[in-house]
């Protein structure tokens, strides 16, 4: 017997847990690290074991009751066949378990499961749409170096650029740059030693500085509008009509608002819920089709 529905976000800087009754009432949640496939399956599901195990010891539950839950989870990585099949594999015992894609219950979460489109920017960065007919567009989610537009870690590697530049001397750098080599440890060898050290969580944590600095400095405001337009082109390949309403979520959703393209703003609109929420709607909805 089902007693308690789970939703599960997780992207490659941290997750999410929310925990509910079988009714639908909220009860708890946690949060934790890292639960990207690209971390490892055997990472991702002690990540968010963890996480869940919080969640209950929250309402007095000192032991996930397993057999008890049902467990909706979208990750970052699903994309890859391979790695989303060794996961569901490892399922330490859920007695319902089902899985997609972090853009896929972000989008169930921001306009709770009705049309309408997302960008999804975070670590990595994905486009999702569910359209009046029921049908699903995603755009975008390839993974960084390759792709991962407008994200964190797509902003940290120009931000990495730029200081190796100013490092050889083939540009100027102002305080933007440095405050990045000193972050990165001050000197030529120590950024050489950062990049060898890397993963994408640890350039989409240079994106703050950006971010900070998108006001004053040329290079930093160079690369936010660059990002506001590969947001706008995303959200444009979901939607050619520009008819679907359409939230920015994830970590810097909120903060590229201002570096959009102003007929790509004037379509935003706040999203309802946020990726664990659509995980537990998607987790539900499975389960109502499993009774049926």
């Amino acid at each position: 017997m089902i007693d308690y529905l789970i939703g599960v976000d997780g992207g490659g800087t941290g997750t999410r847990v929310r925990v509910a009754s079988f009714e639908g009432t909220e009860l708890a949640q946690a949060s934790g690290g890292p639960s990207a496939l690209s971390r490892g399956i055997d990472n991702a599901w002690i990540t968010i074991g963890a996480a869940v195990g919080q969640a209950f010891a929250a309402i007095g539950i000192p032991a996930t009751p397993l057999g008890s839950c049902a467990i909706g989870l979208g990750l970052a990585g699903v994309h890859n066949k391979q790695w989303a099949a060794q996961f569901v594999a490892a399922d330490p015992g859920y007695a319902l378990l089902t899985l997609d894609t972090d853009g896929f219950t972000t989008l169930m979460g921001a306009h709770g499961g009705r049309p309408g489109a997302i960008v999804a920017i975070g670590t990595g960065s994905v486009g999702e749409a569910l359209l009046d007919d029921g049908s699903k567009v995603e755009v975008g989610g390839w993974g960084f170096p390759a792709g991962d537009e407008a994200s964190g870690a797509w902003m940290g590697l120009r931000a990495l650029n730029h200081i190796e530049q100013v490092l050889d001397g083939r540009v100027a750098g102002r305080a933007f740059a440095h405050e990045v080599i000193a972050f990165c440890g001050g000197s030529r060898d120590a950024v050489q030693v950062w990049l060898g050290q890397a993963n994408p969580a640890a350039y989409a944590s240079l994106a703050r500085f950006v971010l900070a600095h998108g006001d004053t400095d040329p290079v930093a405001r160079a690369i936010l509008e660059h990002a506001g337009r590969e947001v706008a082109s995303i959200a444009a390949a979901l939607d050619r009509s520009g008819a679907l309403p359409l939230a920015l979520c994830g970590g810097l959703g909120e903060a590229l608002r201002a570096w959009l393209p102003p007929q790509t703003l004037a379509r935003c609109v706040p999203a309802q819920g946020d990726s664990a929420a659509g995980a537990l709607r998607m987790i539900r909805t499975t389960l109502e089709g499993a009774v049926q």
